[in-house]
């Protein structure tokens, strides 16, 4: 799976989670902190994007993810190793 394509799945969650940044343009720069996300958010949006690629993250491994790009980052690591 492509960086695009996990993004793709992370923005949808995070549109889902906080409807209100439909009409923003997210980018791999943002932190979901900056998009107006609190812990809750950002633990729903984690879980549901986690769920839908078919991996388990171990929250360890989250604690890197400043922004988008390391979370993408991330997820790409863990689903490269269990596809």
């Amino acid at each position: 799976m492509t960086e695009d394509e996990i993004f793709a799945v992370i923005r949808a969650q995070i549109v889902d989670v906080l409807p209100e940044t439909a009409d923003i343009e997210i980018t791999l720069d943002h932190s979901m902190r900056e998009l107006g996300a609190n812990s809750i958010d950002r633990m729903d949006v984690v879980i549901a994007a986690q769920d839908e690629l078919g991996i388990t993250v171990p929250g360890a491994a989250l604690t890197q993810a400043d922004d988008l790009r390391s979370l993408v980052a991330v997820f790409r690591a863990h689903h490269s190793t269990h596809a």
